[in-house]
């Protein structure tokens, strides 16, 4: 059995590692646990959640690196490539035409400067609720009788090739037109219940760089 651990963006992501990956890659013989980028300390308590600087990520993914040395002991991320900080390795170099091969270059950069082979790091694109885009239909079950609501969401997934095309700006992002056709839309618990309702295979089937990823971890050694 592997073990993997994934330091994740927010809540959001934990819930998803809980309720889906973690059951999923349990069949290929892979544990999975989740825990949110530590942001900082104050009056004894840790605070979790998002993260405005790189060094915020990378000191989580090195310091759980170095508690855990077991053999067995595989590690991961799942962070939005939306809004990366600035001091992200390699931002500044990254492909800026495909996301997807910016979110690869990006991830490679960020395996190199944690030089750890345990590692497998993941940037989502542009963010969670891409991943929600694969089947807009599954809303209507958070948003029963809104057909109306429903059917425009799927008129924005159908004028791109891919749910991680759709583009990272300020007021067009998939949260930013989730939000604009559901004010109601809450992320943690909307999103988890209608990714529930998706599955797995279907974000994979429509999202080619999450695709990749989950066929690593699926297939970790």
């Amino acid at each position: 059995m592997i073990r993997l651990h994934f330091v994740v963006e927010g809540q959001t992501e934990e819930t998803f590692v809980r309720d889906l990956l973690s059951i999923d890659l349990h069949q290929y013989d892979v544990i999975a646990d989740a825990r949110r980028i530590a942001t900082g300390r104050k009056h004894g308590r840790r605070y979790r959640g998002g993260f405005l600087s790189y060094q915020h990520l990378r000191k989580d993914v090195v310091l759980w690196l170095k508690q855990d040395r077991q053999p067995d002991a595989r590690f991961t991320s799942m962070v939005d490539l939306y809004r990366l900080p600035r001091d992200f390795p390699g931002l500044n170099d990254s492909p800026r035409l495909d996301p997807i091969k910016r979110a690869a270059f990006l991830e490679a950069e960020f395996a190199r400067d944690v030089g750890d082979h345990r590692f497998l790091p993941y940037l989502q694109v542009h963010e969670f609720e891409a991943l929600l885009f694969a089947d807009p239909s599954a809303f209507a079950y958070a948003f029963p009788g809104r057909d109306d609501k429903i059917a425009a969401l799927e008129e924005i997934r159908k004028a791109f090739a891919s749910p991680e095309l759709i583009d990272d700006g300020d007021q067009t992002s998939p949260a930013k037109r989730f939000c604009a056709v559901f004010p109601d839309y809450e992320k943690v618990a909307v999103g988890a219940q209608v990714a529930s309702r998706i599955g797995l295979n279907v974000m994979a089937r429509e999202c080619l760089h999450f695709r990749n990823w989950l066929e690593a971890l699926r297939a970790l050694p």
